[in-house]
């Protein structure tokens, strides 16, 4: 039986980027994951503080020319109600950065993690599903489809919101739905998009357009499930028109590339995020709708709080993790899910105050700077705004003593 210090299952981005990141602090790595893949034609918007991470793995240099800079965020209230907000621009300027970070295209993330996965020397690399995991006094027994066995000192469900590793620790989930359905696709449009990214609060829920390099965005469209199914299947030039429309020309003439996709929109969260010698990151510990550019950054958070506590402690300490992680993680998770949750349902709500309330907090970011501040930086980088707080105090008090 082979033995490794850490087993990862899983290898879609969020198990891709942990087995990387493990092996880069020297322990011995065994990634599980079945090898068929459906092609996805989804982006990923990652913030500065995991472009940041990605550079530390030395993978940005390769992933940047597929991403496009995110300098600009801004909502518009694209409802017919009474009740409605002005449009609020988050501007990385505000915040001295360059850019919020950067839109990336799934399929070449996924090339790019897949040739560097191949090339790394401390990563096994294992095509098959986990069918059992085995815990005893020095290790996890996973075993495999075909039947062979693996011990690992720690192991990593990276394997999704249907995680075997999940039901193997014995861990619960709570789970809901939205009558909402997401529409993704990619379009080329007539006009320069600026590096603004354009979120219509609508209805039925936000209408996200992405920059892409060049001349193309990404959309995600939340629609009740009919609609988007009817959306899903017009021919390309009437969704094309359908997408420029919503938009309100903005960007000019919309093409739509390839085919549309729509997945049913969910929220899971793990009752805990780890346990023994188990950890859950990614979706398979939380899931939740795709606003504000949460979901990837909130799991590569999970990997950096777990690649400290492994790298910090030796594999026969292992057994105690689980629970560290776990503690570790509780407060960023669901405070992420709770405010992605409020959002998206206020913006179904057709209660008055519920309206009120969501019109008063976009009034209050448009007309005020430091709030909106405040915000951006929370967005980042979990108490991003108590740390840039803390770094200006210290650069006053060393300019004083200079």
């Amino acid at each position: 039986m082979r033995q490794f210090d850490i087993a990862v299952v899983g290898a879609g981005l969020a198990g891709s980027l942990a087995a990387l990141a493990f092996a880069e602090s020297g322990r011995s790595v065994v990634l599980i994951a079945p090898p068929a893949r459906a092609g996805d034609g989804r982006t990923t918007a990652l913030m500065d503080q995991s472009i940041a991470f990605l550079k530390t793995l030395g993978l940005w240099d390769e992933i940047a020319r597929h991403a496009a800079a995110l300098e600009t965020m801004q909502i518009v209230d694209g409802t017919s109600r009474l009740l409605r907000a002005p449009p609020v621009a988050f501007r990385s300027s505000e915040v001295g950065l360059d850019a919020f970070g950067y839109n990336i295209p799934n399929a070449p993330f996924l090339a790019v993690l897949d040739a560097r996965l191949a090339a790394q020397a401390g990563i096994v690399r294992l095509e098959n599903g986990v069918t059992a995991a085995n815990t005893f006094d020095t290790g996890v027994e996973l075993v495999l489809d075909d039947g062979e066995r693996v011990m690992a000192a720690f192991v990593v469900g990276a394997d999704g919101r249907k995680s075997k590793i999940r039901e193997s620790a014995g861990i619960g989930v709570r789970a809901w739905s939205y009558p909402q359905t997401a529409l993704v696709l990619n379009f080329s449009h007539e006009r320069p998009h600026g590096n603004v990214s354009t979120e219509f609060h609508t209805e039925s829920g936000p209408f996200t357009q992405v920059p892409l390099p060049g001349r193309r965005s990404s959309l995600v469209w939340v629609l009740p499930p009919k609609e988007a199914a009817r959306l899903r299947d017009l021919p390309a030039a009437d969704l094309g028109q359908a997408v420029e429309e919503r938009m309100q020309s903005m960007l000019g003439k919309v093409t739509v590339e390839g085919g549309a996709q729509s997945f049913p929109l969910s929220g899971m969260t793990a009752e805990r995020f780890g346990k023994g010698r188990f950890a859950l990151v990614g979706e398979a510990a939380h899931a939740f709708p795709p606003i504000g550019a949460q979901g990837l950054n909130l799991s590569l958070r999970d990997i950096m709080a777990l690649k400290d506590l492994l790298q910090d402690s030796e594999p026969s300490a292992y057994a105690s993790i689980g629970e560290r992680f776990d503690r570790k993680r509780q407060a960023d998770i669901r405070s992420r899910t709770l405010s992605v949750d409020l959002l998206n349902r206020s913006l179904l709500s057709d209660f008055l105050p519920v309206q009120f309330l969501r019109s008063a907090g976009l009034h209050l970011l448009s007309a005020l700077g430091p709030l909106r501040s405040i915000v951006m930086r929370e967005g980042i980088e979990p108490l991003g705004s108590l740390k840039a707080f803390r770094d200006g105090l210290r650069e006053r008090v060393a300019r004083k003593q200079a």
